[in-house]
């Protein structure tokens, strides 16, 4: 006789409560998943960031005035909005720009390169910088320089 035991488990880990299920040949285990929006009554179909686990993903965010729904004229600002709205996603999740751990940026005119090192250096209280890609983009939404997408895990 062929029997199968079913059981569910769960586990407390680092990154939260994992739910473990199945069968003696068969096991699925799936971490918890948290929706973050900062903006709950935005209709747009995207969230800001899901934390999975201890691991969160940051969607594409762009630096644009609340006012005017555009990029700022200076650059410098675009990329403080840009970087304050990353910060205020991570606190959210109980984490800090330090908890990045991988970065894309893409940008509309490489040679603002410089410029946005600049301020984004300014935002990380360690050396230990996450992994980065500055790539070239053709326009970006509402007028943007850059778009920024990141992949955090917490220390």
């Amino acid at each position: 006789m062929n029997r199968r035991i079913g059981f569910v488990a769960v586990v407390l880990s680092a990154g939260g409560i994992l739910m473990a299920s199945g069968t003696s040949s068969q096991v699925t285990i799936q971490p918890t998943r948290k929706v973050i929006k900062l903006d709950a009554n935005s209709a747009l179909p995207f969230s800001d960031a899901i934390l999975s686990g201890n691991t969160l993903y940051l969607a594409g965010r762009i630096g644009l005035d609340p006012k005017t729904g555009k990029a700022p004229e200076k650059v410098e600002d675009e990329v403080k909005l840009l970087l304050d709205g990353e910060k205020e996603v991570l606190e959210k999740s109980g984490m800090t720009m330090d908890d990045l751990v991988y970065v894309q940026i893409a940008c509309s005119d490489l040679s603002l390169y410089d410029k946005f090192n600049t301020v984004y250096k300014s935002y990380f209280t360690t050396k230990d910088y996450p992994a980065r890609e500055f790539i070239g983009a053709g326009s970006l939404l509402r007028g943007g320089h850059f778009e920024l997408q990141a992949i955090a895990v917490k220390r």
